[in-house]
């Protein structure tokens, strides 16, 4: 099959596998696409695996405004084709919280240069570039994926300021960081035992709330 062909054989059996109870859920939740089947993502994964990785196929299904094309691209994207050009595109375009998440686990963390791409785009003021930026750097966390002493205090100092941040989500997702790196050892709880000690007394119970939990996990 050409590519015109695999999309439309890709599309079919979207509208074979809809799940319009899961879509309505969907929405009810906040989760807004322009077109979702409300497919889970187990499914998604098999009808991937109908096909080989692609950078053309997946930059097509990339650029449709369909929630499992948006799936299914970052399933199909070859690692070595995926220029960090690119990547800042396709952040650019990530319509939600979800397909964040799931790029991050599907694509950005297998990049060669996933470290340092997250590092930018925590450093980004756009909110999507923040979001997936932690999303990232806490993916790596848990992978135990060891980090300079440069990049290590970076991780922290980003994430506190970011922890403090009006933006909600920017904020909670800098939290999850901390979180996840104070697991990767006790050098690390130490590291951001020593970092958040200084912080004054805060005003915002949520903020106020988050560095008492991080300093009761650092003495785990």
């Amino acid at each position: 099959m050409d590519l015109a062909e695999q999309v439309r054989d890709i599309k079919a059996q979207f509208r074979l596998s809809m799940n319009g109870v899961a879509s309505s859920r969907m929405r009810e939740q906040g989760l807004v696409y322009h077109l979702n089947f409300g497919i889970e993502l187990p499914r998604l994964r098999e009808i991937a695996s109908e096909y080989t990785p692609n950078h053309e196929l997946a930059q097509i299904l990339w650029k449709e405004n369909i929630r499992e094309s948006k799936i299914l691209a970052t399933i199909l994207m070859p690692v070595d084709r995926f220029i960090p050009q690119l990547a800042d595109i396709w952040v650019e375009q990530i319509p939600t919280q979800e397909i964040a998440e799931i790029a991050v686990m599907n694509l950005f963390q297998r990049l060669p240069y996933a470290s340092s791409i997250a590092f930018r785009w925590v450093s980004d003021c756009r909110e999507i570039f923040q979001v997936c930026g932690f999303l990232l750097l806490t993916r790596l966390c848990m992978l135990k994926r060891e980090f300079n002493e440069s990049a290590a205090y970076e991780l922290v100092d980003q994430a506190i300021v970011a922890m403090q941040d009006e933006n909600i989500r920017v904020a909670q997702q800098a939290f999850i960081l901390l979180r996840k790196y104070i697991q990767i050892g006790k050098k690390q709880a130490k590291e951001v035992l020593d970092a958040i000690k200084p912080l004054p007394q805060n005003e915002n119970p949520r903020l106020s709330g988050w560095i008492d939990q991080l300093r009761f996990e650092c003495t785990l």
